[in-house]
């Protein structure tokens, strides 16, 4: 059953322009499928859910357009990166992200779709941001690929994922976005190199689709430590149940505040989580707590 806490009533899609205003946003949970059509219609129907929650900007999960019952699905599914202003010139997948930010009017963090790689073999496993008119604005490709092997579960990422180079982030209307993808999370360095590419993070994405195994044990104190040692917000949208490939995903979707507070999750199945990041709170943390200003490495 899936479970979502501290979602508000249904109000109209505002615009943000106040520092001192909460700043709304939303993690998608799904239980992605192995056919692409039916889980961009998914993710269209909880991307409305959260815009009609007042969600300002909204994270889809890893994986969430195909969890096929082969790692080289992914593959077969890949698009080339779409020109810039044809969103559909890479695949249906990408026009699709495109179409959700600007009809529901949002900042859209579009998990991560098969994007083509150097080798015709593989995929980049990507992550887009589209903003409110359906303008993509950012691209991460995921760095550090998963492997585990445990009573019989096994999982090896470089067979069919090639790994980025490059750190991600974006400029929201609240503040720097840095991204990061599921086994990104256990990687501090990485989003210490978020904040030496200039500007303070207010936020971290990270889209996942973490196993029941992993998960249950380490997911959401790594997210946690994450938020409280960078004192910003993490919103992590996850996948969350049981798919047809056999795969068990953990879920637990959630909303993260500088002080390492749980604001909001989604626990399992579908659904979304809303919470509000308040940036009076993250300053005033910081103020009182300046770890940041007292780093000497």
């Amino acid at each position: 059953m899936s479970k979502s806490s501290n979602a508000r009533p249904t109000k109209p899609q505002l615009q943000w322009d106040d520092m001192n205003t909460p700043y709304r946003v939303a993690a998608c949970q799904m239980v992605s499928t192995p056919r692409v059509d039916e889980n961009l219609r998914t993710a269209e129907r909880l991307v409305g859910e959260a815009a009609a929650a007042g969600a300002m900007l909204v994270g889809l999960p890893e994986y969430f357009c195909l969890m096929g019952h082969k790692d080289d699905d992914k593959v077969r599914a890949r698009e080339p990166l779409a020109r810039e202003g044809d969103p559909y010139s890479g695949g249906p997948i990408q026009g699709a992200l495109a179409d959700m930010a600007r009809r529901h009017k949002v900042w859209l963090v579009g998990g991560t779709i098969p994007l083509t790689a150097p080798d015709p073999n593989k995929v980049l496993n990507t992550t887009l941001v589209f903003d409110p008119t359906g303008k993509r604005v950012a691209r991460y490709d995921k760095i550090h690929l998963f492997s585990f092997s445990r009573n019989g579960e096994s999982y090896d990422e470089a067979r069919t994922i090639t790994p980025g180079d490059d750190v991600g982030v974006f400029e929201a209307p609240f503040g720097r976005v840095g991204l990061s993808v599921c086994y990104d999370l256990r990687f501090p360095e990485l989003y210490r190199a978020m904040s030496a590419q200039g500007g303070d993070l207010k936020l971290i994405m990270v889209p996942a689709a973490f196993t029941a195994t992993t998960g249950r044990a380490h997911w959401e104190v790594l997210l946690r430590a994450r938020a409280i040692e960078n004192q910003c917000y993490v919103l992590a949208p996850a996948q969350g149940g049981t798919h047809e490939n056999g795969r068990q995903t953990w879920g637990h979707s959630m909303l993260i505040d500088p002080w390492g507070k749980v604001v909001a999750v989604c626990e399992s199945g579908e659904g979304i989580a809303v919470g509000d990041l308040d940036l009076g709170q993250l300053e005033g943390m910081r103020a009182s707590l300046p770890a940041l200003k007292h780093r000497t490495l």
